[in-house]
């Protein structure tokens, strides 16, 4: 069980949009240990809650301002304990976010460093004296917009902040404050949770000498809706040190026997590559970046990144997803790629679940659930409300699980209103309609987790061998010899044939594919498993 973590399944869970127990609309720790049986019955092996910490929540608990305490809106710490331990008695193990980068501005440590620059936490924060002209110290870009420095009258100084001007970062180049991060991740070790999710796990430390960014040098086919993707972020993030600190990282996890993490890389330039440093032997256990939550649904990119991936970091391990609180629903990404909702959504499933890696399951992704079409007046998180309309904000994605049909879809009771509301199209996606439904999504999930489960070539450390077949198909093998799997999927609403010999059995579950006299039909979306003989061969 030490390496429990490596091929598991993960599901993300999504506190205040899970389940609210008490009525108030907001999801709470004692909705989510009622609501356990769900992410256990799916076959899921982990659950990963973000942020509920105590916070403003200016930006929904990813602005912490005590480490240690659960925010009365979520519960209480002995509520944690509680879920910690239904956890565990169902076989879940628990991985809680870590939001270490930065704190709230409320939090007392930044109260005391803004006082004055001689303090005991003064330097507890990245604080830096204005250009001769009263700017910035250099061009750094917040990821919400503006600059990524604020003025402070009381220091007469500007402090720096990676996302809103509420999140000033904490200054890692002093090593208190590394010390003090190190109780933070034992107090809940000590607490008994079985890992940890590293929010944004690249931002850590910025460059000493505080260099200006240089301008992105990629060619765009449209403007870039957000200044900060105008930028090469090479000294405002990603400094080597980083790496230095996530194997310190590595040595208190191994005070820990069993318990795990997973970095959250926050890069558009070399996310894969990234990946595989930050995973290397005696850094993190796992890491995964937004490069499969985007809109290309192709065999050539899928292929490209898990080969780009082992190619470079054979001894470090990814977690793959499609989607998660910050992006639009693979759903509703990919919809033109599928004959339906549903046939997309179970081509989805069956097809990460199929990958070399661990994985990591968005909360409602089962049900085939997609975004929820929000009005501005509607919105509650600062990246949409400050990029309306554009980009996508992140509310669309973080409405409540829905659980039935009744008003507010289960989610919430009394006369509590939901915090974001639920909607039609939403509602009719539930886990009451689908439940023991042969053929639905919710269903096709959990006889895709239990395949993956029982199959060693699937959640192992078993390689990937990708075939060369024509677009819209993708096909790879997992393992060799006897026990190998072909993993095929028809990624187009229009059904493909193909020629084959030495295709022994047809294993798992399967959708829209037929096989008979040698030819191989793929229907729209269709998706299959395959023993194989030798001298097996496909061929368009």
């Amino acid at each position: 069980m030490s390496e429990w973590w490596r091929g598991a399944v993960t599901y993300q869970v999504y506190p205040r949009s899970f389940q609210d127990d008490n009525g108030d609309g907001v999801g709470d720790l004692k909705g989510i240990t009622r609501r356990l049986d769900h992410i256990a019955g799916l076959g899921c092996d982990a659950v990963w809650l973000s942020p509920f910490f105590t916070s403003p929540m200016k930006d929904m608990g990813y602005d912490v301002s005590d480490y240690r305490n659960v925010d009365p809106v979520f519960g209480t710490l002995e509520d944690f304990d509680a879920l910690v331990a239904r956890a565990h008695v169902l076989g879940l193990k628990v991985i809680i976010d870590q939001v270490l980068n930065h704190s709230s501005d409320k939090h007392p440590f930044f109260a005391e460093s803004r006082k004055d620059r001689t303090n005991p936490k003064a330097d507890w924060y990245v604080w830096h004296d204005p250009n001769h002209d009263g700017t910035p110290p250099n061009n750094w870009q917040s990821v919400f917009g503006g600059s990524a420095w604020t003025w402070d009258a009381r220091r007469k100084q500007y402090y720096f902040h990676n996302f809103l001007t509420e999140q000033p970062d904490f200054n890692f180049h002093n090593p208190d404050v590394v010390d003090w991060h190190e109780e933070n991740l034992r107090f809940w070790l000590d607490r008994g949770v079985d890992g940890f999710r590293f929010d944004t796990v690249n931002f850590f430390y910025h460059d000493a000498k505080l260099r200006s960014d240089p301008a992105d040098w990629r060619v765009k086919t449209k403007p870039d809706g957000n200044p900060y993707e105008m930028q090469y972020h090479i000294f405002s993030k990603n400094q080597p040190e980083n790496l230095l600190w996530m194997e310190r990282i590595r040595r208190i996890m191994g005070d820990y026997p069993g318990t795990a993490t997973v970095g959250e890389m926050g890069e558009s330039h070399h996310a894969i590559r990234m990946m595989g440093e930050y995973t290397a032997p005696g850094r993190l256990h796992q890491c995964y970046s937004f490069e499969l939550m985007g809109y290309d649904y192709s065999p050539a990119f899928f292929r490209g990144k898990i080969e780009e991936f082992f190619k470079g970091a054979p001894d470090g391990w990814p977690m793959w997803a499609f989607s998660n609180h910050d992006v639009v629903r693979h759903a509703t990404r990919w919809a033109k790629h599928g004959i339906s909702q549903d046939a997309l959504a179970r081509q989805a499933g069956a097809l990460i679940l199929s990958f070399q890696g661990s994985i990591c399951l968005w909360q409602g992704e089962e049900l085939g659930q997609t975004d929820t079409e929000l009005a501005l007046e509607e919105l509650t998180d600062p990246q949409g409300i400050n990029f309306w309309p554009e980009p996508v904000g992140r509310d669309n994605t973080r409405t409540p699980m829905v659980w039935d049909n009744s008003a507010n879809g289960g989610f919430t009771g009394g006369n509590g209103t939901p915090w974001l509301p639920v909607k039609p199209p939403q509602l009719a996606r539930n886990v009451a309609a689908q439940a023991g439904i042969a053929g639905s999504v919710l269903e096709s999930y959990r006889e895709m987790l239990a395949f993956r489960r029982t199959a060693d070539v699937l959640h192992g450390r078993a390689a990937t061998r990708f075939l060369d077949l024509p677009e819209p198909v993708l096909g790879f093998v997992r393992g060799e010899g006897a026990d190998a799997v072909l993993c095929l999927f028809n990624l187009s609403p229009t059904t493909v044939t193909l020629q084959e010999t030495g295709l022994e059995a047809q294993v798992g579950p399967a959708q829209n594919l037929s096989l008979k006299a040698g030819k191989l039909e793929l229907g729209p979306n269709a998706y299959g498993f395959f023993r194989l003989r030798p001298g097996f061969a496909l061929t368009a």
